[in-house]
């Protein structure tokens, strides 16, 4: 009697085991392979030089050493949803990291680089950011290029509601009320040089905290060099002499196609003239703020 038991378990067994076997197991190597790489790509970096920036009107002494903060990447097992049933894993073969495609600039606030560091390493702060840069231009990264920190908040630009996901935080020493030193201002333009070849960033999306938060945010402040950073190829400046906007110009309209958000339309006014003309940045619509917003318009279209 046991042999006959035995004689129709064993078939059982071999066809329950031949039903639970993984039909995916080759394409999940592949998954685990290029995880893998994935993985080894933002976890191996090395402490690297960022490039030297020919002097033209800035000083060019800066901290060439990136710190770099490793990371690690994880797969994802089943998840039970509300409706009682629990997802499956199976692993695809086509994916990679995602791409940062905008840089937003920021003053910290702050006194010191150590007192941001800290800041940015205590869990009840809830905010961080890739790159910090001291004022004798020592650069600190304190995330990886790939993973999304918190240093921009409730944002937009154009139809980006969600700028932390999409974007590289760079905060620059300074508690908002004095000028930028020209080793910080040098680093941060070594900084973007490598930024924006690594991950092929267009001109136009190197913008300030203040761009994409009008009326929350101010910073960089007023004394930020935006004019030297557009001269470099990291974001776009009004033309030096001003084409007269036409007589149909719509201020709101034109705004909004070059990124802000208008809701509040004054501050969105400030925010620009904080960034474009910087001695001015009432919310007063006179020639040259008109002007200046035709300016950078037409810039935002080509």
């Amino acid at each position: 009697m046991l042999k006959r038991h035995l004689f129709y378990l064993i078939p059982a067994i071999i066809i329950t085991s031949c039903a639970t076997k993984n039909p995916y197991k080759a394409t999940e190597k592949v998954y685990d392979q290029q995880l893998k790489t994935l993985e080894n790509q933002i976890t191996s970096k090395q402490v690297e030089s960022i490039p030297t920036i020919a002097p033209v009107i800035i000083d060019t002494t800066y901290a060439s050493q990136l710190g770099i903060v490793k990371d690690s990447l994880s797969k994802t097992g089943s998840t039970p949803l509300l409706n009682g049933i629990n997802t499956e894993w199976v692993g695809t073969v086509n994916f990679n990291l995602r791409k940062p495609s905008f840089i937003i600039i920021h003053h910290t606030a702050q006194d010191s680089l150590q007192q941001t560091i800290s800041t940015f390493t205590k869990t009840k702060t809830q905010v961080s950011a890739h790159y910090i840069i001291s004022e004798n231009g020592k650069v600190v990264q304190m995330l990886n290029d790939y993973l999304r920190a918190w240093h921009a908040g409730a944002s937009t630009w154009g139809k980006n509601t969600d700028l932390n996901s999409t974007s590289i935080g760079i905060e620059l020493d300074n508690n908002g009320f004095k000028p930028f030193s020209e080793s910080q201002i040098a680093s941060l333009i070594a900084l973007l040089t490598k930024l924006k070849k690594d991950y092929n960033i267009p001109t136009q999306n190197i913008l300030g905290h203040s761009d994409i938060a009008p009326g929350r945010k101010q910073d960089p402040s007023a004394l930020f060099p935006w004019k030297t950073l557009a001269e470099k190829g990291f974001g776009i400046w009004p033309d030096e002499f001003l084409e007269e906007a036409p007589f149909d110009f719509q201020i709101e309209p034109a705004l909004r196609i070059i990124g802000y958000n208008t809701k509040n339309l004054s501050a969105a006014i400030m925010a620009f003239k904080l960034h474009y003309i910087q001695t001015d940045i009432s919310v007063t619509l006179d020639r040259k703020t008109i002007d200046t917003i035709y300016s950078i318009y037409k810039k935002q279209l080509q």
